[in-house]
C-alpha cells in the first residue's frame, strides 16, 4: 500500500459497491459540487441522526464518542480508550474503528458474553438489501481491528408503531447470517477499489447500478443527453422496453413502426408527438359528466416525519397539514378557501375542520391523483373523530381529474408526464408554477417543517415571507384543476358550466 493510498470510510466503500466511478469521484473531487447535500438530503440525514439518538434510548447504558464526525482518528483513540475501562461499558454508541486504512463507525456496539454485537440503526420502516452490505463493511473492519464480533443486528422503525407509544418504536433483526455471506467478498472488493483508485478514472459502463440502491450523484457526467422524445419518455416505460427498443434502432418516438403493438397511453402518445399537436379521445365528453357542479377542488400538502409526534401517527406517515381549497358557490363563483399550520403542534383537528367547512356545499369533490387526497382525509378522520362523518362523504364525493388526462388526451408539451406541473403549463399556456418561489412538493414539504418546527427561531419578516410562498403554492395546485377543467371542456365543444 502506497503512502498516498487514502482512507476508505465505510461511506466509501459503500459507494464503491455501487460504482467504482462514483468511488474514484468521491476520492479524487471530494468538494466536487454534486458532493454537497441538497436540501431533501439534509432532510433525510438529519432525520437519520435523530432516529440514531433515539435508538441508543432502546439500548440504554453505553457510552457516547462524543467527538466530531470527521475527528477520525481522534475517535478511533476514545473508543479504544472506552474499551479498555474496568468495569467495562456494555454497549458504545458511535464507536469508531481503523483497519488496513479503512474506517467505520457503529451505532451501536455491543458487549456480549463471548464477543462483540454490531446494532446498525436505519431510518427506515424496513430491512433493504443494502442494509446487509453496510453491516458487512463494519463487521469486517472491526474484526480486522481485533475485535471480536460475534452478533450483528439490524434496528429499524416499526410502521406498527402509534405515537405516543413509542415502546416499540424499533424493529431489531437479527442478520447475521446474511452478513457472513457478504463479508466473504468483501476483503477482495475492497481490494480492487484500492488498486482502482490509484489508476485514472476507471470506465463503467451505465447501467441499472447507477440508481441502486441509491441515485448516483453523479448521473449527469455519465449519462449522455437525450435526443427530444426519445423512446425513454414514453409514460412509466420499463428499463427493459427502452433497451429492446434501442436494440432494434428505435432510439425517438418518430422511429417507432406504424404496427407496433404499443399500450393506448403510449400509442396516444406516440400519435401526439408524430403529428404535433395534441390529440383528444372522443370519450372525453363522456368522462366529464362525473365532474358535476357545485364542485370543490382540493388539494393538501403533508409532512412527514421518522418520529412520529402527534396520537395515532407511524413513522414515516404523509400527515396533512395544509390545505387549499376552490369551492364553486351560487352567486359568487369561485370562492378559494385555505388553511395552514401555524406550529409544531398537532394540525389535523383544526385542519378538518376547515376542510368540512369548505367542502361543504359541493356535490363533488376533484382532486388531482385522488388516492393522495383520499389518504389524508383518512387521517384527518382518525385525528378528529367528531368530523368523520362529514370526511367520509367527502371522500365519497371524489373525483380525480388525473386519469381524465391519463385516459382520454395527450399534448407532446407533457413529456412523457401527466404531473400537473407537466400538464398545467401545455393545456392552460401562460398559467405554471415557475412565477413562484415555492414550485415543487418535495420542496414544499420541507419548508412546511422548517416553519412548523422552526418557526418560532425565524425573524418575523422570513416567517411570514415563507407562510405567503406555502400558501400561494398550495392555492395554485387548486386553481390549477379549476382552469384545466375549464380547458378539458372547452376541447370537447363547450364550457363547463361553473357557478
Amino acid at each position: 500500500m502506497t503512502p498516498e493510498s487514502p482512507r476508505l470510510s465505510k461511506s466509501r466503500i459503500l459507494s464503491g459497491l455501487q460504482c467504482h466511478k462514483q468511488l474514484w469521484w468521491r476520492v479524487h473531487e471530494p468538494d466536487a459540487p454534486e458532493l454537497v447535500p441538497d436540501a431533501a438530503l439534509r432532510n433525510l440525514l438529519d432525520q437519520g441522526s435523530e432516529v440514531g439518538r433515539k435508538a441508543r434510548e432502546y439500548v440504554p447504558g453505553g457510552v457516547l464518542v462524543d467527538l466530531p464526525f470527521h475527528q477520525f482518528d481522534n475517535k478511533v483513540a476514545a473508543t479504544r480508550d472506552i474499551l479498555q475501562r474496568d468495569p467495562p461499558a456494555p454497549a458504545i454508541y458511535e464507536a469508531t474503528f481503523l483497519a488496513d486504512d479503512s474506517y467505520a463507525a457503529v451505532d451501536i456496539l455491543e458487549r456480549g458474553p463471548r464477543g462483540y454485537g454490531v446494532v446498525e440503526v436505519k431510518a427506515t420502516n424496513s430491512l433493504k438489501p443494502d442494509h446487509i452490505q453496510d453491516v458487512a463493511v463494519q463487521v469486517h473492519v472491526l474484526r480486522r481491528a481485533g475485535l471480536s464480533v460475534e452478533r450483528a443486528d439490524l434496528m429499524h422503525l416499526n410502521p406498527d408503531c402509534r405515537y405516543p407509544d413509542l415502546s416499540n418504536l424499533f424493529v431489531r433483526e437479527d442478520v447475521a447470517a446474511p452478513v457472513e455471506g457478504v463479508l466473504l467478498g468483501i476483503p477482495d472488493e475492497i481490494a480492487a477499489q484500492r488498486r482502482m483508485l490509484e489508476g485514472p478514472l476507471p470506465q463503467v459502463p451505465i447501467g441499472d447500478h447507477c440508481t441502486r440502491p441509491h441515485d448516483c450523484p453523479f448521473l449527469k457526467r455519465c449519462w449522455p443527453k437525450l435526443p427530444d422524445y426519445h423512446v425513454s419518455s414514453l409514460y412509466r416505460i420499463e428499463r427493459k422496453r427502452v433497451l429492446e427498443y434501442e436494440a432494434n434502432g428505435y432510439a425517438t418516438l418518430y422511429d417507432l413502426p406504424s404496427d407496433l403493438e404499443l399500450s393506448h397511453i403510449h400509442a396516444r402518445q406516440v400519435r401526439a408527438v408524430t403529428a404535433g399537436r395534441m390529440v383528444v379521445e372522443p370519450a372525453l365528453a363522456r368522462a366529464l359528466s362525473e365532474f358535476v357542479s357545485p364542485l370543490a377542488f382540493l388539494d393538501f400538502e403533508t409532512v412527514s416525519l421518522a418520529i412520529p409526534r402527534w396520537d395515532g401517527c407511524r413513522p414515516w406517515q404523509n400527515v396533512p397539514v395544509q390545505f387549499s381549497c376552490h369551492v364553486e358557490e351560487r352567486g359568487r363563483g369561485l370562492v378559494h378557501h385555505e388553511w395552514l399550520a401555524a406550529g409544531p403542534a398537532d394540525p389535523r383537528p383544526a385542519l378538518a375542520d376547515a376542510v368540512v367547512a369548505a367542502c361543504a356545499g359541493a356535490r363533488k369533490v376533484v382532486a388531482y391523483h385522488a388516492s393522495f387526497e383520499r389518504e389524508c382525509i383518512r387521517r384527518l378522520a382518525e385525528a378528529a373523530p367528531r368530523c368523520a362523518s362529514e370526511l367520509q362523504r367527502i371522500e365519497q364525493k371524489l373525483v380525480d381529474l388525473l386519469p381524465l388526462l391519463r385516459k382520454h388526451i395527450y399534448h407532446p408539451d407533457f413529456g412523457g408526464s401527466f404531473s400537473i406541473k407537466r400538464t398545467l403549463p401545455a393545456l392552460v399556456p401562460g398559467l405554471s408554477y415557475r412565477d413562484l418561489k415555492i414550485g415543487e412538493g418535495e420542496t414544499a414539504t420541507l419548508e412546511l417543517m422548517r416553519l412548523m418546527f422552526t418557526g418560532d427561531t425565524m425573524p418575523p419578516e422570513e416567517r411570514a415571507e415563507l407562510r405567503v410562498a406555502l400558501l400561494r403554492y398550495c392555492e395554485r395546485d387548486s386553481w390549477a384543476m379549476v382552469k384545466m377543467l375549464e380547458r378539458l371542456g372547452g376541447l370537447v365543444g363547450g364550457q363547463l358550466e361553473l357557478f
